[in-house]
């Protein structure tokens, strides 16, 4: 699916489950408990630390689903096309590092 469709389809469910967007600051936050819970999942399950005990792991999926969902929902409020800066990153990236990667000693 396109970025753009899904910054559609958040709009959308905004509008009509959301009542309106939380303002920026709110998403930020929002956003940064999010990627926290993600770290939390991928700590415990590839990373070294143990779960507490009687701690539930989140699905890695679900808490992923819910960054980028925020994180739309920042675009969209902000008025950033993600799709259109996503396919610049890509470009610059591309530019930047066409041998970088591939002459890596480490990645072999």
């Amino acid at each position: 699916m396109e970025l753009n469709i899904l910054q559609k389809k958040v709009d959308d469910w905004i509008k009509k489950y959301g009542v309106r967007y939380f303002n920026e600051l709110t998403n930020m936050a929002q956003l940064t408990e999010e990627v926290g819970e993600v770290a939390r999942i991928i700590s415990r399950v590839y990373g070294e630390q143990s779960p507490k005990k009687n701690e539930k792991i989140n699905d890695l999926g679900e808490e992923l689903a819910d960054v980028l969902f925020v994180l739309i929902c920042l675009a969209n409020q902000t008025e950033v096309d993600l799709e259109k800066a996503f396919d610049e990153k890509l470009k610059k990236k591309t530019k930047r590092d066409i041998d970088r990667h591939l002459s890596n000693d480490k990645l072999k």
